[in-house]
């Protein structure tokens, strides 16, 4: 069982709050669609954050049916504790790794045990964490596959231009419609990001704060093609952002940035938010390092 990240655990924390706030009772489900709507995330979060609550005893996964609530959760008085995940680390090593063409397409539990010197549980553990944040699939019978590949500096420039068309115009959608509290989480989440001692490791809690933010602002256009679109490039980009190769001071940059959005949109004055992402988003993608072509 791998520790929730921080931003599962907040969202846990709000799946807790709907729950009460709906007047749900024990044997209801939980629909992994509606809340991932609800939270202005993807589904890959919410299923985290989902994964921690049933290890809270507070729901569970029915087959054929979905999620249950089992137990009726009290409301947090205060923050998840921050939790320390040894295994990003290996999820940083297999990103790097995977980057630099160490591994073919398809894997072995065995190649990853000698390659690392790892034991079967935790190479498990890392492939299911994998698995959950669709990077890679197990196959039928045996092994595993990456799903995601390389990404060279053409690919980036694309990405990037072809989100520069995407993102500011979303932010100027007339059904645009961002949530008060998703717009505070994201204050403490960055706030957060920029007071903790920075690790290799925190790499991984960064790309899935730095993915809800920008898949957030993509759900609240209401426009179901530009929130798909974002998910599918934040999905391209995740092994090249777990292999971080800018330190902690493009970091901050990014965060200042995402925070300075978040103020006019607070305001609504989503005119000036649209300039910022386009800006934010030309500066990110002019960002260049040899190994690793994906600054964020």
């Amino acid at each position: 069982m791998h520790q929730p990240t921080r931003l599962q655990q907040d969202l846990a924390d709000r799946i807790v709050q709907l729950v009460n706030e709906d007047g749900l009772s024990v044997g209801d489900l939980l629909n992994e669609n509606s809340l991932a709507r609800r939270l202005e995330v993807s589904r890959t979060p919410v299923r985290g954050a989902l994964q921690h609550l049933e290890n809270q005893g507070i729901v569970v996964r029915r087959p054929n049916r979905g999620v249950e609530l089992i137990a009726l959760p009290k409301l947090a008085k205060a923050p998840f504790p921050a939790a320390a995940d040894e295994d990003e680390e290996w999820l940083v090593r297999i990103a790097r790794d995977q980057r630099n063409g160490a591994f073919e397409q398809d894997i072995s539990e065995v190649e990853i045990m000698r390659r690392y010197g790892l034991n079967r549980p935790t190479v498990q553990r890392v492939l299911s964490r994998l698995g959950d944040l669709e990077m890679v699939e197990r196959k039928p019978g045996y092994g595993w596959r990456f799903l995601t590949g390389t990404r060279d500096v053409a690919t980036h420039d694309e990405s990037y231009r072809f989100r520069m068309m995407i993102e500011p115009m979303g932010i100027l959608e007339p059904s645009f419609r961002l949530e008060p509290s998703w717009v505070e989480l994201m204050r403490r989440l960055h706030n957060e990001t920029l007071e903790r001692p920075w690790h290799e490791s925190s790499s991984v809690a960064f790309f899935e704060m730095n993915a809800a933010f920008h898949e957030g602002l993509a759900a609240a256009s209401g426009n179901r093609f530009v929130h798909a679109a974002i998910r599918n490039q934040n999905q391209l980009r995740r092994f090249s952002q777990y292999d971080w190769k800018f330190g902690f001071e493009r970091v901050v940059v990014n965060c200042r940035e995402h925070l300075e959005m978040l103020d006019f949109l607070a305001r609504d004055e989503r005119e000036i938010a649209s300039l910022l992402m386009r800006r934010h988003l030309q500066r990110a993608s002019q960002v260049r390092s040899r190994k690793s072509p994906d600054p964020g």
